[in-house]
C-alpha cells in the first residue's frame, strides 16, 4: 500500500500465492502502522483479492472506504504500479536470488532502509518520503 500523499509503502506483504490473507496482511500493517482516520480511501485494482468478503471486512472494521479501479485501466492504480516497477528495477531483477527468505530481506531493507527513508522521488521536491512526511508536519506545526 502506498500513501498518495507522501509515496511512501506503508503496507507490504510477500507470499508465494496470491490469496486473501496477503492483501490482510499488507492492510493490517498499513493500518496498524498509520492508524488512518475513518472515511480514509483504500484504492486497489480488480484483483479477486480485493473483492472477497474478508477484506472488505477488514476495511469496514477499520472505517476505511473502498475505491476499485475500472476495467482495463492501468491509470487507476498508476502510483502503485510504478513503485512495483521501480522495486523490480532498482532491486529485484538486478541479481538472481538464490533463496525466496533472502529476497524476502533485501525487499524489506530496500522498502524499509531505503524506499522510504532515502530515496529522493521528483515529485517530492527530491525529498524521501519519510522526508517529505516530516517536512509537512512541521510546516503544519509552524501554521498551527
Amino acid at each position: 500500500m502506498v500513501d498518495a500523499f507522501s509515496r511512501k509503502v506503508v503496507g507490504w506483504a510477500m507470499a508465494d500465492h496470491l490469496r486473501t490473507e496477503l492483501v490482510l496482511d499488507a492492510v493490517g500493517m498499513a493500518i496498524t502502522t498509520r492508524k488512518p482516520l475513518a472515511g480514509t480511501v483504500h484504492h486497489t485494482d480488480r484483483g479477486s483479492q480485493y473483492t472477497s468478503y474478508e477484506f472488505g471486512k477488514a476495511l469496514r472494521s477499520s472505517g476505511l472506504l473502498a475505491s476499485m479501479g475500472r476495467v482495463g485501466s492501468a491509470f487507476d492504480n498508476a502510483m502503485a504500479e510504478s513503485v512495483f516497477a521501480t522495486l523490480k528495477t532498482e532491486l529485484i531483477y538486478r541479481r538472481s536470488w538464490p533463496t525466496r527468505h533472502e529476497l524476502e530481506m533485501e525487499v524489506f531493507s530496500y522498502l524499509e532502509g531505503f524506499y522510504n527513508t532515502r530515496r529522493r522521488h521528483s515529485r517530492l521536491g527530491n525529498l524521501s518520503p519519510t522526508d517529505y512526511e516530516n517536512m509537512r508536519l512541521a510546516q503544519n506545526e509552524v501554521c498551527a
